[in-house]
C-alpha cells in the first residue's frame, strides 16, 4: 500500500460533486480500490454491492487483451468517501492524491471484470481510464451504483435488494424498495416463516421467486391491508408481522404441499400460486378480521377441498378446468388463479357462517 498521484481533467456537473478522469496501471486501481462483493453478514445485514464476477466473461476479455492490438477505451468508474485530495494546477488540470496506506479508498463502481483480467495479463505499460467521483458517504456511494448500472443487464434480483438500503433514488425505484425491503425482512429474520426461503441475490438457494413475493406485497400495499396500516407508527413492523403471520397459516394448513417442495412440484411455491394467495390474505383481512396465524388457519382451511396445489384439477371457470401443473406464471393464469381463490374463499366464509 501506498500513495498515488495522478494529474486529471476535471469535468463540472454539479457543484457538489467533484467528477474527474485520469490514466493509471490496472494493477495501481486494484491497489487502491475494493471491489465490494454483496453478501449478508451474520444478522442478516446487506454488506458490499458488486455482483459475483463471471468467469467465463472474465476469461473472453482477457483472451482479447492478450493480443498486441488490444484497446479499452471505456473507463472504469472508481468512488471515493475519504482518502482522496485534490490540488488545482491550472488550466483545467488537477493533482490527484490517493493515500492508500493504511486501507483502499478507492470501491470499484464499474469494469470490475475487466480489472479482473488484466491482472492476469503480462502488459506492464497498459493503461485503463478512470473516470473518479468523490461521494459524501456510503449511501450515495450505492445509489451511483445502481443509477450506472440499471442501464446495463445488471441481475435485477441485485437491483431489488440494494434498493432497502439506498435513499433519493428516482420514484421508480422507490415503488419497489418497500416491497425489496419487507422481502429481505422475511427471507433474512431468524424466527421468520419464510426464513431463507426466498431466492436472492444473495440467497440463490431459496425457492420463492423474490419478484413473486414483492408483487405480494405491492399488490397490498397499494390497494389492501397493508396500505391501511401506513397510518401506524410501527408501520413496517405491523406489515411484516401480518404477512408472516400469514404464510406461517399458509405453511400449517398447506404442510405437504409446502415442506421440501419447489414451484416445479408444487403451484403453492409458484409464482402463480404466490402472488394469488396475496388476495386471499386480503379477503381473510378484510371479511374475517384476521390478523393472527390460527385466525388465517382458520380461513385457510375452508378453502383447502378447492385446490389442487400438487395434484387434481383447478377449476378456475366453467369451461376451464385445469391439471394441477396447468397453471403457469403469466398474467392470464394469474388473474385467473386470483379470481378463482377469492370466489372459493368468500363462498366458503359465506357458508361457514350459515353453519
Amino acid at each position: 500500500m501506498k500513495t498515488y498521484k495522478f494529474k486529471a481533467v476535471r469535468a463540472h456537473q454539479t457543484d457538489d460533486h467533484f467528477v474527474f478522469s485520469f490514466a493509471a496501471k490496472p494493477e495501481d486501481v486494484l491497489d487502491f480500490s475494493e471491489i465490494e462483493r454483496v453478501g449478508r453478514g451474520e444478522d442478516g445485514q446487506l454488506k458490499g454491492f458488486q455482483r459475483h464476477q463471471i468467469s467465463t466473461h472474465i476469461k473472453e476479455i482477457r483472451d482479447y487483451l492478450r493480443r498486441d492490438d488490444a484497446l479499452l477505451p471505456n473507463a472504469v468508474i472508481v468512488a471515493f468517501i475519504d482518502g482522496v485530495k485534490i490540488k488545482d494546477l491550472g488550466d483545467g488540470i488537477f493533482e490527484v492524491t490517493i493515500d492508500a496506506t493504511e486501507k483502499k479508498p478507492g470501491f470499484i463502481v464499474d469494469g470490475q471484470q475487466r480489472l479482473t483480467a488484466l491482472s492476469g495479463i503480462e502488459k506492464p505499460d497498459f493503461q485503463v481510464f478512470v473516470s473518479a467521483l468523490v461521494c459524501k458517504d456510503y449511501n450515495e456511494l450505492r445509489q451511483q451504483f445502481i443509477l450506472i448500472n440499471n442501464t446495463r443487464p445488471l441481475p435485477k434480483t441485485l437491483i431489488y435488494e440494494l434498493l432497502p438500503t439506498v435513499e433519493g433514488l428516482p420514484e421508480r425505484f422507490t415503488v419497489r424498495s418497500f416491497a425489496a425491503k419487507m422481502v429481505d425482512k422475511l427471507n433474512f429474520t431468524p424466527g421468520s416463516n419464510l426464513w431463507g426461503e426466498i431466492r436472492q441475490h444473495t440467497n440463490p438457494v431459496g425457492v420463492l421467486s423474490d419478484t413473486a413475493m414483492q408483487k405480494f406485497i405491492m399488490n397490498s400495499a397499494s390497494d389492501g391491508a397493508l396500505r391501511e396500516m401506513i397510518k401506524e407508527d410501527n408501520f413496517e413492523e405491523s406489515a411484516y408481522n401480518l404477512v408472516n403471520n400469514f404464510f406461517g397459516a399458509v405453511i400449517r394448513v398447506f404442510k405437504p404441499e409446502w415442506i421440501g417442495m419447489t414451484p416445479r412440484t408444487s403451484r403453492l411455491k409458484h409464482g402463480a400460486g404466490i402472488v394469488a394467495l396475496g388476495f386471499v390474505m386480503e379477503v381473510l383481512y378484510n371479511t374475517n378480521g384476521a390478523t393472527t396465524e390460527d385466525e388465517f388457519a382458520e380461513g385457510l382451511e375452508l378453502i383447502k377441498p378447492y385446490t389442487a396445489w400438487t395434484s387434481g384439477t383447478w377449476e378456475l371457470e366453467e369451461y376451464d378446468y385445469r391439471p394441477w401443473n396447468g397453471v403457469q406464471n403469466t398474467p392470464t393464469d394469474v388473474y385467473l388463479l386470483s379470481k378463482f381463490l377469492v370466489k372459493v374463499t368468500k363462498k366458503a366464509i359465506r357458508k361457514s357462517r350459515r353453519a
